[in-house]
């Protein structure tokens, strides 16, 4: 498929600046959009949108090249908030990233795009592809700390064929430094960490606005009290150590608590002491919502490298058991803080294969 007009998502960050200006370089006929995907009539004060549009319409001024910018909240709240919202309400930990690649920046954005008149999109992802076989397939980026094929793994072929990703050769680095060069005014901006597109509200106040919290009880894996209350089971993760509010030693060992598990039916955090404790850890996972980005396994068992969060080290695994929407995963060595709701991810050396959510 031929390259000749390209509309990149422009997000006011440094990443998407350079992007932009990468492709332009080469010569290619180059629009960006700035896409509004939260309504800030719903949280007072938080002005990140303005600054970041800002950001955006400086770089795109300065290259020469139209800003569009267009309003998703109502697709965003939708297809991500609301799933986002339900998996809290279950007692599982979401993944609200890999929801967002897929059905705003690589579905309703992509088809802004073509109704633009855009041949391709691109994006600040760190991610790299290639054609080979029949299949577009989606490599990790050179810059091994920054790769985001985690949060890509829910992308399809005709997603993929759309997609450029020209920062999947560069280190972070390079990148701003080549910010510096052109003189963006965004060069040293920070890196967003926040929930996408939502930004870095403190958690707790935010997600109160939208789930009633109920506090309970702690206790340990015996049934035995802690000495405490948590504020609600959606606020906590497996493997969280911060935010507990309990000191002390039960054990006599004087180590930290952590979230070692929710007992839903009775509003149950159950908690212990010491990072390694054995009910942080387990060899096996089933994952349902399945995606296979160029090809499913073609036979049982399925020998592989996965993840099960984001700058995880590749794990060694087996796919076990396979259907159409859901896997059994077996580890050779036990995972620590395996978490219903977050993404495991699979690799097949520097080819992202695709993933599910974690049961």
């Amino acid at each position: 498929m031929p390259l000749r007009n390209i509309l990149v998502g422009v997000s006011g960050g440094v990443d998407s600046a350079v992007a932009t200006h990468l492709l332009r370089e080469q010569g290619f006929e180059v629009q960006g959009m700035f896409m509004k995907n939260w309504d800030e009539d719903d949280t007072a004060g938080y002005c990140s949108a303005a600054v970041d549009l800002a950001d955006a319409s400086s770089v795109c001024q300065q290259l020469g090249i139209e800003l569009h910018t267009r309003n998703f909240s109502s697709e965003y709240w939708e297809h991500v908030f609301s799933y986002f919202l339900d998996e809290y309400r279950a007692g599982r930990t979401p993944n609200p990233d890999v929801l967002c690649n897929r059905e705003i920046k690589f579905k309703t954005f992509l088809e802004h795009a073509l109704l633009l008149g855009a041949d391709h999109i691109a994006t600040g992802h760190y991610a790299r592809m290639e054609y080979r076989d029949g299949h577009y397939r989606l490599l990790k980026a050179r810059d091994g700390n920054k790769d985001q094929t985690y949060f890509l793994h829910a992308l399809g072929q005709h997603q993929l064929q759309r997609a450029l990703f020209p920062l999947g050769e560069l280190c972070k680095p390079e990148v701003r430094r080549i910010a510096e060069q052109q003189g963006f005014t965004n060069a040293n901006k920070k890196d967003s960490t926040g929930i996408c597109f939502i930004g870095e509200r403190k958690f707790k106040e935010f997600l109160s606005r939208f789930l009633p919290a109920q506090p309970g009880e702690m206790r340990t894996p015996e049934d035995e009290p802690v000495g405490g209350r948590h504020d609600g089971l959606m606020y906590y993760t497996l493997g969280q150590r911060q935010g507990l509010g309990i000191g002390g030693s039960q054990d006599g060992s004087g180590d930290p608590w952590y979230v070692v598990g929710k007992d839903l039916d009775n509003n149950i955090l159950i908690v212990a002491q010491g990072h390694d404790h054995p009910r942080l850890f387990r060899s096996e996972l089933t994952a349902s919502q399945l995606n296979w980005i160029a090809e499913r396994p073609a036979s049982l068992p399925f020998r592989c490298m996965a993840k099960t969060r984001y700058r995880q080290t590749d794990q060694a695994c087996t796919i076990t058991e396979l259907d159409a929407d859901r896997c059994r995963v077996h580890f050779e060595q036990p995972q620590r803080a395996i978490t219903p709701g977050q993404s495991v991810v699979f690799y097949r050396d520097d080819e992202c294969l695709g993933g599910g959510v974690i049961e």
